[in-house]
C-alpha cells in the first residue's frame, strides 16, 4: 500500500504525518517553535526555525516507524495562512521574522471593503499583503532590493516549498510557487482570473516581481531536493489550513461546513463554482482547486482566539498546567460564577472586525476561582462560534467540528448548548494533516477522494432557551465593554 507523508505546518507547531491510503496513520512528529512578542500587537515566528522543525519532524517521522524514502509516494502541505515571509533569494535567509496572521501592526484606517469584491478579503491586518509591505518599508533598503529582483515573498506554504525544492543549497533546483487557497489570503489575488491583480500589487506597494507562482491546490508543485528527507518524492497538494480541513472532512460539495478548533477558530462553508459575498462579516475564498478543473469557493468566518485563549491562561498567567486541564476545572461547576471573558488580544475577528477592541474579562467576584474562570473561557470559544454560525445564515441541524481543541467534550457539549444543534466530531479530529494527505494522494493519483474521517461523535442540545438567552446578553454586553480600548 502506497504512503503519504504530510506537513502540517501551524501556528505554534510543525507536525509531520505518514499515512497509508485507506487513512491509517502510521508515523508522526511534531515541534513546536517560539512565539515572538517584541511589542504590543506584534506577533512573529522565526522562518528558519520552522524550516528546522521541518526537517526534524520529516526525519523522525521516518525514523519513527523505520520508513525508507522511496516507500514514501506523495508529500501534501498544509500552512497557517496570511502569514508573511520575505527573503533573500541568493542565501535563503529571511530579512526579517515572519509576521504572523494575528499580528496587528498593519491596521487600515481607509474603507475596509474598498477590496471585498475583487479579493474577497477586507483591507485590515489579517491579509499578507500588507504584512509583506510594512517589511519592505522597515527594512534597510528592502524595497530596492526586491526591485532589483534580489528578494522573494510568500505565505509560510511558498517558504516551505521554495526550501524543499533546493532553496539555496540547490537553487537551480528551488521552485518559488503557491496555492490559490493560500494565494486567496494576501488581498493580492483577484478571486475570479485566480492571478495577481496589477492594480492592488501596486495600491498596495507590493513589486509583483516578488511574488510566486499561483498553481491549483491538487497538482504537481516540485520534487523534493536532493539533500535532506524525503529526496526525489514529489509535492502533489497544498492548502492553506483551513482548507485543508474543509477537504479533509470530504466538504467538498455545496452547502457542505465544518467548523476548526485551533489557534483560532475558523467556519468554512462550501459555495460551490461561484463566489458569493457576505454582507454579514464574512469573508470570500477559494476552497481549494485541482488541476484541470474549476476552482471551488467558500465563505469563511474567522475567529482569532480560540484555543490561543486556554494557551494564555497556560503560559502566560499560570492558571493553568495543561491544556487539558481547562476541562477537568470547569466540569467542577455548574456555570461561570458570572464571569465572562471576551479574548480581543488582536481585536476582534469575524464577524464584528473591530481592531480597536481589546480583551476583557467582567464579573469579577471574590467568589470567582480558577475554575469559573476555565469555564468561562471555554463559554468564550463557543460564543465566538455561535456569532459565526449566526452570520453564516440558515439554521443548520448540525455542525461538523475539528481541531485539537475538540478533544476536550465538555467544550463539545457547551457548543452544542450555546448553538442549539447537533455537533458531530469525527473519529480522526486532525482534518487538517488529513485534508494535506488527501489532497497530495488524489494529485498523485492514488486516491479517487479524500480519506475518510471516519465515525462521528455527537452531542445535542440539553440547554433550555432562557438559560443561553442570558449567556448571549452577558456576551453581548461584555463585548461593548471591549470596544475603543485599542
Amino acid at each position: 500500500m502506497a504512503l503519504i507523508a504530510a506537513i502540517d505546518q501551524g501556528t505554534t507547531s510543525t507536525r509531520v504525518c505518514i499515512t497509508r491510503t485507506d487513512g491509517t496513520v502510521i508515523a508522526q512528529a511534531q515541534y513546536e517553535h517560539a512565539q515572538h512578542m517584541p511589542q504590543q500587537g506584534w506577533i512573529e515566528h522565526d522562518p528558519m526555525e520552522i524550516w528546522r522543525n521541518t526537517r526534524r519532524a520529516l526525519s523522525e517521522a521516518l525514523a519513527a516507524e523505520d520508513i525508507s524514502e522511496q516507500d514514501i509516494d506523495a508529500l501534501g502541505l498544509t500552512n497557517q495562512r496570511e502569514t508573511a515571509v520575505i527573503w533573500d533569494k541568493k542565501t535563503g535567509k529571511p530579512i526579517y521574522n515572519a509576521i504572523v496572521w494575528q499580528d496587528t501592526r498593519t491596521n487600515h484606517n481607509g474603507d475596509p471593503a474598498r477590496y471585498l469584491r475583487r479579493t474577497g478579503l477586507l483591507h485590515n491586518s489579517y491579509p499578507a499583503a500588507p504584512k509583506w509591505a510594512w517589511i519592505l518599508d522597515n527594512v534597510p533598503g528592502a524595497r530596492e532590493r526586491a526591485e532589483n529582483g534580489e528578494l522573494l515573498a510568500g505565505t509560510i506554504d511558498t517558504w516551505l516549498i521554495w526550501n524543499l525544492t533546493g532553496g539555496a543549497k540547490e537553487p537551480e533546483r528551488a521552485l518559488h510557487l503557491t496555492d490559490v487557497t493560500n494565494a486567496s489570503r494576501t488581498l493580492l489575488m483577484n478571486l475570479e482570473t485566480l492571478q495577481w491583480d496589477e492594480m492592488l500589487c501596486s495600491e498596495l506597494r507590493v513589486p509583483r516581481a516578488i511574488l510566486p507562482e499561483i498553481r491549483p491546490s491538487v497538482g504537481h508543485f516540485g520534487t523534493i531536493r536532493r539533500r535532506g528527507p524525503l529526496a526525489g518524492v514529489p509535492i502533489t497538494g497544498v492548502l492553506g489550513d483551513q482548507q485543508a480541513a474543509l477537504f479533509g472532512q470530504g466538504g467538498l460539495h455545496e452547502n457542505d461546513a465544518k467548523m476548526t478548533y485551533g489557534t483560532g477558530l475558523f467556519m468554512l462553508l462550501n459555495t460551490g463554482h461561484t463566489p458569493q459575498f457576505s454582507g454579514r462579516g464574512l469573508l470570500t475564498t477559494v476552497a481549494y482547486q485541482v488541476e484541470g478543473q474549476p476552482p471551488v469557493y467558500a465563505q469563511e468566518g474567522s475567529v482569532a482566539v480560540g484555543g490561543a485563549l486556554i494557551q494564555w491562561l497556560r503560559d502566560q498567567l499560570g492558571i493553568l498546567n495543561t491544556a487539558a486541564e481547562s476541562e477537568t476545572l470547569a466540569r467542577q461547576v455548574d456555570d461561570s460564577g458570572g464571569v465572562v471573558i471576551v479574548p480581543a488580544f488582536s481585536g476582534l475577528f469575524a464577524p464584528r472586525w473591530r481592531p480597536d477592541a481589546r480583551g476583557v474579562i467582567v464579573g469579577l467576584t471574590r467568589f470567582v476561582d480558577k475554575r469559573h474562570i476555565a469555564r468561562a473561557a471555554l463559554e468564550a470559544t463557543c460564543l465566538q462560534a455561535r456569532e459565526v454560525v449566526e452570520a453564516m445564515g440558515g439554521r443548520p441541524t448540525s455542525l461538523k467540528v475539528d481541531g485539537g481543541m475538540t478533544t476536550n467534550d465538555l467544550l463539545m457539549q457547551m457548543q452544542a448548548d450555546i448553538l442549539g444543534l447537533t455537533v458531530e466530531r469525527p473519529a480522526n479530529t486532525e482534518t487538517t494533516v488529513m485534508g494535506a494527505a488527501s489532497a497530495a494522494g488524489i494529485g498523485a493519483s492514488l486516491l479517487d477522494e479524500p480519506l475518510t474521517p471516519g465515525t462521528a461523535t455527537t452531542w445535542n442540545n440539553t440547554m433550555a432557551g432562557p438559560e443561553r438567552d442570558r449567556l448571549v446578553a452577558a456576551w453581548e454586553d461584555a463585548v461593548a465593554r471591549c470596544l475603543d480600548l485599542a
